[in-house]
């Protein structure tokens, strides 16, 4: 009666542990938490009211979004005179900053999310819950290492990677160790 009650704990560590996840891996990209960001670190109303939704953002950031809806509906300073043309600015630009052509973005290639992730993460949750019902905790080290080790090509390149393989990493590892150790304690 044991082995079916591990086994089904066993189950709920791997397969219940994607939901987990995938839900933090999803938390952590949200455009709540974007905009939370982007005010910390200064980049201003603009780029926290683009990455925040009115229905997700909490009643801290309805000023924020404000403030980008005036800026972004302010008439502009660009005069014409007589005859149509544009007055230039004193930016020495005719039509003002605002018709500048935008600066290239620094082109960053296009990088494929973290191939295998899924299988992996059932193989590695089922690592963790196993080395625990076995009694061997230090096992975990050893996935722990393959799986860096094994990402770091990736990982050295690109930090989004390296953000969503940590996350994922421990979100994964701490479902599946609590369920073993529950498990453990209720039936062993």
């Amino acid at each position: 009666m044991d082995a079916i009650w591990i086994a089904a704990a066993l189950a709920v560590a791997v397969i219940g542990g994607w939901p987990v996840t995938a839900g933090l891996l999803r938390f952590a990209k949200s455009k709540t938490v974007r905009a939370v960001d982007a005010a910390e670190s200064g980049e201003g109303a603009q780029a926290a009211a683009s990455a925040a939704l009115p229905g997700e953002a909490g009643a801290e950031s309805e000023p924020v979004l404000r403030e980008a809806r005036q800026l972004e509906s302010a008439p502009s300073d660009v005069s014409t005179s007589e005859g149509g043309d544009q007055a230039a600015l004193p930016s020495g630009n005719p039509a003002g900053p605002e018709a500048a052509p935008p600066e290239p973005a620094v082109a960053s290639p296009k990088v494929e999310v973290l191939r295998g992730g899924l299988l992996i993460g059932f193989l590695e949750r089922a690592a963790v819950a196993v080395a625990i019902f076995s009694g061997q905790p230090v096992a975990i080290a050893y996935v722990v290492a393959i799986k860096g080790l094994g990402r770091y090509p990736e990982l050295k390149d690109t930090p989004a990677a390296s953000e969503r393989f940590i996350i994922g990493t421990l979100a994964s590892m701490l479902w599946s160790a609590s369920v073993a150790v529950l498990a453990k304690a209720l039936l062993l």
